[in-house]
């Protein structure tokens, strides 16, 4: 018996409050204490930090939202559902962010500009632009969904656009001025991080509920008169 939705949704975003504590733990142990060997353990847990538990966990929750949107692309390409091009090419935006997770992709956007202040991170500059077309592009898809499902796509959207992008306007501010190699660094990233996952962990069970109504729908409308 698979969980429900909104029993894997508190499951989710149980874990992304887990993590979180965890990794402002060890950040604020780390800078309290002063000692190196708390070192590997902020490397290991810290949000802050690449290619550890927390990147682990985000790319595997994003490459799962790819999966289940894929799903549901192949169901509305069967049904022949006006948004069949729109849910394939969420399935394949949201598999490069799980692999951007994994390798920072992003990080390489603005190599070619100089901007500081709150845009010392530049790569911000080409991904607004991208988001914004991609937004308005998918204008029309969010407005044939359901109100329901509509709701839950803006509310994640906005929380993981708002992580992702916004949070890195003072993150850069700050960095500038204060390096990144101190405490407030680190909080700053992890409320980054930690909007990044809920938005994630929302959308992904917002997926699961869409994908299982086209699945009873799909069996309704395949099931053999009486």
């Amino acid at each position: 018996m698979f969980p429900t939705p909104a029993i894997f949704r508190r499951w989710l975003l149980a874990w992304a409050g887990v993590l979180t504590l965890l990794g402002v733990g060890v950040e604020v142990a780390h800078r309290a204490l002063g000692t190196p060997t708390l070192e590997p353990l902020v490397a290991f847990l810290s949000l802050s930090y690449e290619q550890n538990l927390p990147t682990w966990y985000a790319s595997g929750l994003l490459l799962g939202c790819a999966l289940v949107l894929a799903g549901i692309a192949r169901a509305a390409s069967l049904s022949r559902d006006p948004g069949r091009r729109h849910w394939w090419a969420l399935a394949c935006t949201f598999a490069y962010l799980s692999l951007d997770e994994s390798v920072g992709i992003h990080e390489h956007l603005g190599g070619l500009l100089s901007l500081g202040g709150v845009l010392f991170f530049t790569w911000v500059v080409p991904a607004a632009v991208l988001v914004l077309l991609g937004g308005l592009a998918f204008l029309p898809f969010l407005a044939r969904l359901p109100l329901r499902r509509r709701g839950q796509f803006i509310l994640a959207g906005v929380l993981y656009v708002g992580g992702a992008l916004l949070m890195e306007l003072p993150l850069g501010w700050w960095t500038e001025r204060h390096g990144n190699d101190n405490l407030v660094y680190a909080l700053i990233d992890h409320v980054e991080e930690a909007l990044e996952l809920v938005g994630a962990s929302l959308f992904l069970t917002a997926l699961l509920e869409e994908w299982g109504e086209r699945v009873v729908l799909t069996a309704r409308v395949e099931a053999p008169p009486p």
